[in-house]
């Protein structure tokens, strides 16, 4: 079974900059993602990375501001945000894909594990 604890979230500025982190604990080896849910939207994509960390992919919207990265050795993925605009403003999840699935997806059905999700706020 793997779990997945998220951290990092929180209010920030408009312009400002928050790091995402997911710490995930069992096998680890498989491409991971960050969705995000807004109040009264569903769940959208944000970035995924694949299980070596050699290919990424990211929504429109968060393209040029935000960069996923992972550390295998620490069992970590984290995503940092920059220039962050109101319209972030939603819960994060991370999620995994099952083990053995090294690449990377936009689409959420393909991930198996999901963590709590985590508050990011922008406002001033």
């Amino acid at each position: 079974q793997v779990q997945l604890v998220e951290s990092g979230g929180g209010l920030v500025q408009p312009g400002g900059s928050l790091r995402l982190s997911c710490a995930a604990s069992g096998r680890t080896l498989f491409a991971m993602g960050w969705f995000r849910q807004a109040p009264g939207k569903e769940r959208d994509f944000v970035a995924t990375i694949s299980w070596n960390g050699g290919s990424t992919y990211y929504a429109d919207s968060v393209k040029g501001r935000f960069t996923i990265n992972r550390d295998n050795a620490k069992n970590t993925v984290s995503l940092q945000m920059n220039s962050l605009k109101p319209e972030d403003t939603a819960v994060y999840y991370c999620a995994a894909r099952n083990y053995g699935m090294r690449g990377g997806s936009s689409s959420s059905s393909d991930y198996s594990y999901w963590g709590q999700g985590t508050q990011v706020t922008v406002s001033s």
